[in-house]
């Protein structure tokens, strides 16, 4: 009994977790426990997640690059099939990023992250089997397309769980290096696997699922191993609903569709439209033994816009949020306008420049808008009420995931707006238009009720 009541102090802390890897006695706020066990075991529970994150946005966005070489490997697909395939993940995605916000409180980090990592498998397995038949019905192509969306909800089961981890004063920074390295995962991807698919000549479409199963399995390994379970992650419902009843998380969800939606949804159809807009354009390997891989310009986009994204809310901090908002959303339309003139004068330069600004504007807005979310919910309170501040965190919180799910419909439309156009009048230039008008709007919203509305100021700092 003596040596039980000796080892019980000890169960549940980081360096003795219970079975499970469960940590019962965690505090990030706790500065002694923060600086002896708390940073590393934080840290090494951010990196693990990275990695499982990265592989999610990568299964997410293999149909983008698959896509356009389908027909080369004796497919018979429209233009409109192919958007189909592109905007079905982003769709399927942006919907289990809600139900995969509460996965972390219900099941545990970790526990969630190996269930998250190993998912990956599934789609990635029936790209591999679907690709080498040609005779493939569409609707079970679009059906095994759906299930790579499971890559898409693991930002947001990823971003839930290393914000159980972080103190307050090192949260944003932490979130924000996650965020990115999920990202990143994006312009990996479509710079790789075009690679990896003419490798020994011919086009091997199926490597593109079969690369990323051994990493799926690994990041489940590293999980089941180093990541912890906290008994402290519990879902907040409370906040949530309060977040749901406030109209600035459904304004901040729609201007987030403006900005991540749109380097998704870009991200999504850059290769295609590479491909079916200037044919002739490719980026040759030769000086590594490799033939011409046309798709592989396209992965400087999602990869300016990954790395734009912190500098947007950097900005903000000396700035204001809604300031660099507006001027992304500016920007974004300009660049828009750009693609326009290059489709006209057919010049592929200026069309890839044109979308590289719309990527590096829609990365900044991405930060600027998360900038201005805990700005947001402060404002309402008054100085010195500590309970109204608990609430406007727990808002901002919530509202966070909200708008991650919710901006992440992008994907899907944009891809589809594209098609329609397409479909209907036989060119981008309408579905750019529209773009530009909603650019247009957001803008709008965002001077009238974060500039000029009464939310725009707390403690003398601009939203």
């Amino acid at each position: 009994m003596a040596v039980t009541e000796e080892r019980d102090p000890a169960l549940g802390t980081i360096p003795h977790p219970r079975p499970g890897r469960w940590v019962d006695h965690y505090d990030p706020e706790d500065r002694e426990q923060w600086e002896s066990t708390g940073r590393p075991a934080a840290r090494r529970n951010l990196w693990l997640s990275i990695f499982a994150e990265f592989l999610g946005f990568s299964v997410w966005q293999l149909w983008t690059i698959v896509t356009p070489s389908l027909n080369n490997a004796g497919f018979s697909l429209t233009a409109d099939q192919m958007f189909w395939l592109i905007a079905v993940p982003n769709l399927v995605g942006a919907t289990l990023r809600f139900p995969y916000t509460f996965a972390v409180p219900r099941f545990g980090g970790r526990n969630w992250t190996i269930v998250s990592a190993l998912l990956l498998i599934v789609p990635c397995a029936g790209l591999a089997v679907v690709v080498q038949n040609p005779g493939t019905p569409f609707w079970l192509m679009v059906l095994v397309a759906a299930t790579a969306g499971v890559g898409g909800g693991n930002f947001a089961s990823s971003m839930a769980n290393i914000s159980f981890f972080f103190p307050e004063r090192e949260k944003g920074a932490a979130l924000g290096l996650n965020a990115a390295g999920g990202n990143l995962g994006v312009a990996v991807v479509q710079l790789v696997v075009p690679i990896i698919v003419v490798i020994g000549g011919g086009l091997a479409l199926e490597r593109a699922g079969l690369v990323i199963i051994p990493l799926a399995v690994l990041a489940a390994v590293l999980a089941w191993r180093a990541m912890d379970n906290l008994s402290a992650a519990k879902a907040d419902v409370a906040g949530y609903a309060a977040a749901v009843r406030n109209r600035h998380t459904w304004v901040i969800s729609f201007l987030y569709i403006g900005t991540f939606g749109s380097f998704i949804g870009y991200a999504g159809v850059f290769p295609t439209l590479i491909k079916s807009q200037f044919p002739e354009v490719s980026f040759t390997w030769a000086f590594i033994g490799l033939p011409a891989v046309p798709l592989t310009l396209a992965f400087i986009g999602a990869l300016v816009g990954s790395l734009a994204r912190p500098y947007g809310g950097r900005l903000s901090d000396r700035v204001s949020g809604a300031a660099v908002s507006i001027g992304a959303y500016a920007v974004m339309a300009l660049g828009a306008l750009g693609v326009i003139a290059s489709l006209s004068t057919g010049s592929f330069p200026l069309f890839f420049g044109s979308f590289l600004v719309l990527f590096v504007a829609s990365g900044m807005g991405n930060g600027s808008i998360y900038r201005m979310i805990p700005a947001i919910f402060r404002s309402g309170v008054a100085p010195g009420d500590g309970a109204g501040l608990v609430l406007a965190k727990r808002q901002a919180a919530a509202c966070i995931g909200i708008a991650a799910g919710i901006g992440a419909y992008g994907g899907f439309i944009i891809p589809r707006v594209f098609a329609t156009s397409i479909t209907n009048a036989g060119s981008l230039v309408p579905a750019l238009v529209v773009f530009i008008g909603f650019y247009a709007v957001c803008a709008a919203v965002t001077a009238t009720v974060y500039l000029r509305g009464r939310a725009t100021r707390f403690a003398g700092t601009a939203i």
